[in-house]
């Protein structure tokens, strides 16, 4: 008896220690790449004009955005809830295009296409991060407009600076866990069949593909970060303007109607510049077989042009930021003007 039961005890123990080893090489087989080679675009010729073009936009796109920014921080008139969600998307579109472009124009401009592992994480993270904010963003303008013409009466009691503030709060929050969660997947990743990006910076999709072991959950995160960032938000959208057009429907004369509808025109034209662009380009992969730098070009200026026209559109289509910079541009003008006439 003392021998079956001393080897049942020999047995359980090379079972215990042989679990822990397999364990134990399993977090060993885990391989992390010092460094990636991001592709970009490859084989093109005169591709330095489009890095050009893109150097611009990124110009543009800062300037624009940092002179919103600066209109809506100095004048006390535009400390409103509309102006606060104006506010964090002009701060977002500055975050996205410079986790974007100048790494573009570092890797191809400058012949360094490698990134390390940790900077592709925290590239990816913030690109992600950014692009997620200006989509929610977007959604709560639209929550905005809804009730500003669906219910007038309570919509101070409803939407105020303290709520918007703290509803960007939670947004930043809740956008920041769930990307960190996203990107510390990537970690779990024994990244062996290849350190190469198929893309133009630290995309999910192309590092999560290079995994030789188990990557099912990071396709299962990357299908729900689309889903509640690019599918969820157009849903809610659409959903909002459909009570507004039902709203202005009800109201009698036509000038009404165009009155409250032209308040909607800028956010309209918001919405149409940020989702037009990803839909077509999410369709297109999926639909045609797209060459890798007809991918780059597309997805590039998908996420690149979008903070570029916003600002733009602010001054066109906002009233209020349009007086204020013709208010600043009459002040300056007349001393000039007065030196002119002595």
């Amino acid at each position: 008896m003392f021998f079956y039961f001393q080897l049942a005890q020999n047995i359980k123990h090379k079972t215990a220690m042989s679990s822990l080893n397999a364990s134990f090489s399993q977090n060993i087989s885990i391989v992390h790449p010092e460094y990636f080679f991001i592709v970009g675009l490859s084989g093109l010729p005169y591709s330095s004009y489009y890095y050009i073009f893109l150097f611009m936009i990124y110009f543009i796109t800062v300037i624009g955005n940092s002179i919103v920014l600066l209109i809506i921080a100095i004048e006390r008139s535009l400390h409103s809830p509309k102006y606060i969600g104006v506010f964090n998307l002009a701060l977002a579109d500055i975050g996205e295009t410079n986790a974007l472009i100048p790494n573009m124009m570092k890797n191809f401009l400058f012949d360094s296409q490698y990134i390390s592992y940790n900077a592709c994480l925290a590239n990816m993270f913030f690109v992600f991060l950014f692009s997620s904010i200006q989509s929610v963003t977007l959604v709560v303008l639209s929550y905005d407009r809804f009730i500003a013409i669906c219910l007038p009466l309570r919509y101070h009691a409803l939407v105020n600076n303290t709520s918007m503030f703290l509803v960007f709060l939670a947004v930043w929050a809740f956008n920041s866990s769930v990307m960190g969660l996203m990107v510390s997947l990537i970690t779990r990743l024994s990244l062996c069949e290849s350190n190469v990006i198929q893309s133009y910076f630290c995309d999910h999709g192309p590092v999560f593909r290079l995994a030789c072991n188990d990557n099912s959950i990071n396709k299962i995160i990357a299908f729900l970060v689309s889903a509640l960032y690019l599918v969820a938000p157009l849903i809610i959208i659409f959903l909002s303007y459909m009570g507004i057009f039902l709203a202005l429907i009800k109201i009698t004369t036509w000038q009404g109607r165009l009155k409250a509808l032209k308040t909607c025109f800028s956010h309209l034209f918001l919405v149409g510049i940020y989702f037009l662009p990803m839909c077509c380009s999410y369709i297109a992969a999926l639909l045609v077989s797209l060459t890798p730098n007809a991918r780059v070009i597309s997805t590039s200026l998908a996420y690149a042009v979008p903070p570029m026209l916003n600002p733009i559109i602010y001054v066109l289509k906002t009233a209020e930021i349009k007086d204020i910079i013709q208010k600043v541009f009459k002040n300056k003008s007349a001393p000039i003007r007065e030196k002119i006439s002595k």
